[in-house]
């Protein structure tokens, strides 16, 4: 067996794999300070888990300070950007 370590550039892919929060990233990317905040319902804490790191690899991949909150008596989390 050979092994040989390739750039990623090199790799084709033949399908687009899409995230089903692909939404909530073009939504995050177009947050500006002070501005608007983003509002995402969830149904387990499983999934809130889930929204959050989109956010917080989102945050590390961009260099950004987006932050969240939760209310939890209506099940949604808020996204938004401070100054």
């Amino acid at each position: 067996m050979k092994i040989k370590i390739v750039p990623r550039s090199k790799v084709k892919v033949s399908r687009k794999s899409r995230s089903k929060y692909e939404k909530l990233k073009e939504a995050i990317s177009k947050l500006e300070p002070n501005g608007d905040a983003i509002r995402v319902e969830y149904s387990t804490k499983k999934e809130l888990n889930s929204i959050r790191n989109v956010a917080y690899t989102y945050n590390r991949e961009t260099n950004s300070k987006v932050k969240s909150t939760t209310n939890s008596t209506n099940d949604a989390v808020f996204f938004f950007i401070e100054k």
